[in-house]
């Protein structure tokens, strides 16, 4: 069954979601200013999935079911399918310049599919079964899934085992008869909040010491002792003051990240994919990395084009657009983005089948590709800030484009006033003008960040992850190989 944005909302407010901010616990946290934002960018990825024109990329025939999903639900089948992906996420992010938090959850549904499928063939557990089981309530509900792996860690130095506190990584304190007891925390988790489901993975390779870390398990998000402490954004509290629109930017869609607490939660064995079987934990990770830094070729590409966008409006109304300098600025910004798109389209075509069937990206691929994505969108940032001028961190504040008060010694009021000096060219309004810069202020600096710049070089893992993923990839024993051969070296 698909799922309207409407219904997802109404859905939410079923749920018991104990959520935390500024100290304090937020009730009616669907409706909450701040966190509203978020809710609607997912809200896209069911409308969009219902709309004729987007059916294509936005659902998928079940592999598991026959029956027709939304592609967030999806297990890739084929390169087409993951190339699919990259274009849906695109699309998405075209539709709401931030983060629309559903892919995480998908890239975590395909790794340990495969995962667990190996796991079991090598221990005979049953795994495998249990995560298709899941994984079908979750396509014909149309759930929202967070897919949660990284841990807070503590001490870098230390494996999970021998942290002063164990809690630092999320591991089981008690095994029963009917399921396990875990307890820890996953940090910086992108829709949290928002989803019905999580899948809880480890965060990193294990050796046998850490086995009661190898954990990988499905909850849901009310789950008893399980609650969010949700993350602070900049800008976050202008959602807060009364009448606020324009100083918001992106007042519609925005993202979230949230502390995710397990304060003893039990886990019954249905919904149990990884329970101690610590040589696996890295092939999960490995594999959820990889699909997750495809994504990025898809979900950041998408909201660079409306940054683009809005950097091109920016210099029209400013009366700039015909200048060269901006003109090649611009073109830079289109090459870097398209560069992104480019590596996710590539590590997808040469995506291959896994033993379980569904088909995984090409990770070296995918690590190049999430290595770019740690750099373009900080230089199409900075191209986007200089065509947008210093005015879109200098400006005053909507009240005082509206405000009544008089100062000027013919009467005129401080509204008037910022009207006046901050209006350009006769293509827009002041206010028009204010709008675009807010909104670039947003994305590049504000509550959209976390969707986009920053988001940009640790989601996904930062880019040194990336760069030992593609130096165990990068075959450089047998590029020597090919240069010995042509040096008619022995």
């Amino acid at each position: 069954m698909l799922m309207t944005g409407a219904q997802y909302i109404e859905s939410l407010r079923k749920m018991k979601t104990r959520v935390y901010m500024f100290g304090e616990e937020v009730k009616d946290w669907v409706d909450h200013p701040i966190i509203r934002p978020s809710i609607n960018c997912v809200a896209v990825t069911y409308d969009l999935a219902n709309d004729p024109e987007y059916a294509d990329l936005m659902t998928a025939k079940s592999s598991l079911t026959g029956e027709t999903i939304n592609r967030f639900t999806h297990l890739h089948q084929s390169t087409e399918d993951l190339k699919k992906k990259v274009k849906m996420l695109r699309l998405c992010g075209q539709k709401t310049a931030s983060c629309f938090q559903r892919c995480v959850g998908m890239d975590a549904f395909n790794a340990v599919f495969s995962t667990t499928y190996e796991t079991d063939k090598k221990y005979g557990t049953n795994y495998h079964e249990n995560f298709k089981k899941f994984l079908e309530m979750v396509q014909k509900n149309d759930y929202v899934v967070d897919g949660a792996m990284t841990d807070p860690k503590g001490d870098r130095g230390l494996a999970p085992s021998a942290q002063r506190d164990p809690d630092l990584f999320v591991h089981i304190v008690e095994r029963r008869e009917d399921g396990i007891v875990v307890s820890g925390a996953k940090a910086h988790q992108t829709g949290t909040i928002n989803s019905h489901w999580h899948i809880i993975m480890p965060t990193q390779a294990m050796k046998e010491a850490d086995k009661d870390y190898a954990v990988s398990f499905a909850c849901p998000t009310d789950a008893e002792g399980m609650y969010m402490i949700y993350g602070r954004q900049s800008c976050d509290t202008r959602k807060l003051e009364e009448g606020a629109d324009v100083d918001l930017g992106n007042r519609t869609y925005g993202g979230q990240e949230a502390l995710v607490v397990f304060d003893n939660v039990f886990i019954p064995n249905e919904y149990i994919f990884l329970a101690g079987e610590y040589d696996f934990a890295g092939m999960m990770v490995e594999r959820f990395a990889g699909y997750h830094r495809q994504s990025y070729g898809g979900c950041k590409v998408g909201v660079g084009d409306v940054l683009i966008g809005a950097a091109a409006l920016a210099a029209e109304y400013n009366g700039a657009q015909k200048a060269s300098h901006i003109k090649d600025k611009l073109i830079e910004m289109i090459h870097l983005n398209e560069t992104l798109y480019c590596c996710g389209i590539a590590c997808s075509s040469e995506g291959h089948p896994t033993q379980a069937g569904n088909y995984e990206i090409d990770l070296l691929l995918a690590n190049v590709c999430k290595q770019n994505v740690t750099r373009f969108p900080y230089d199409i940032t900075r191209l986007a800030e200089d065509i947008a001028g210093g005015l879109m961190v200098t400006m005053p504040s909507e009240k005082d484009f509206k405000s009544d008060v008089k100062v000027g010694r013919n009467g005129e009021t401080i509204g008037e006033i910022c009207n006046k000096y901050f209006a350009a060219a006769p293509s827009c309004t002041t206010e028009e003008r204010m709008r675009i810069l807010r909104f670039i202020e947003n994305i590049c600096l504000g509550s959209s960040a976390v969707g986009y710049r920053t988001e940009s070089l640790h989601g996904a893992g930062s880019p040194q992850a990336q760069r030992i993923m593609i130096s165990r990839q990068g075959n450089l024993e047998a590029k020597k190989e090919l240069a010995k051969a042509i040096a008619h070296i022995k």
